[in-house]
């Protein structure tokens, strides 16, 4: 397995141009939050054991990085639980936030990272929120 700093330098490959940066740091947060929203009206279960296994994947990575991401999960299914948003919604933002990162890649003009491996959707989210992370302490520079 790869490590975080291993990932998130495969990930910064083809994520270098300024445009696709700014269109990755709206749209990734989107699709994070929409997944969850989605899940949580499909079936809490669902959501739950989506929820739990992404958080596995972020605690194998680092175990503070688990937890950060496991609070995410939970604040963005208490968000859906308290505002409700309608399926119809979250689909629509589902769809123009995948348009604008298509957008962004054709602007950097190299393929989404996912194509090469599916574990790149769940450090999209890690890559975005990476100063934030490193200036909790929450991942170091190792």
């Amino acid at each position: 397995m790869n490590t975080l700093e291993q990932w998130l330098s495969a990930y910064a490959e083809s994520h270098q141009d300024p445009t696709n940066k700014k269109i990755h740091n709206i749209c990734v947060p989107v699709i994070f939050f929409v997944l969850v929203a989605l899940l949580w009206e499909i079936s809490f279960l669902l959501m739950l054991l989506v929820g739990i296994g992404a958080a596995w994947f972020y605690y194998n990575l680092s175990p503070q990085l688990g937890l950060a991401g496991g609070a995410a999960i939970l604040i963005c299914a208490l968000i859906q639980a308290v505002f409700g948003f309608s399926v119809y919604f979250l689909i629509l933002l589902f769809v123009l936030a995948w348009a604008g990162q298509f957008y962004g890649h054709k602007i950097e003009g190299k393929q989404p990272s996912f194509m090469e491996d599916l574990k790149f959707l769940l450090i999209g989210p890690v890559w975005v929120a990476e100063p934030l992370l490193r200036s909790k302490g929450i991942i170091s520079g190792d």
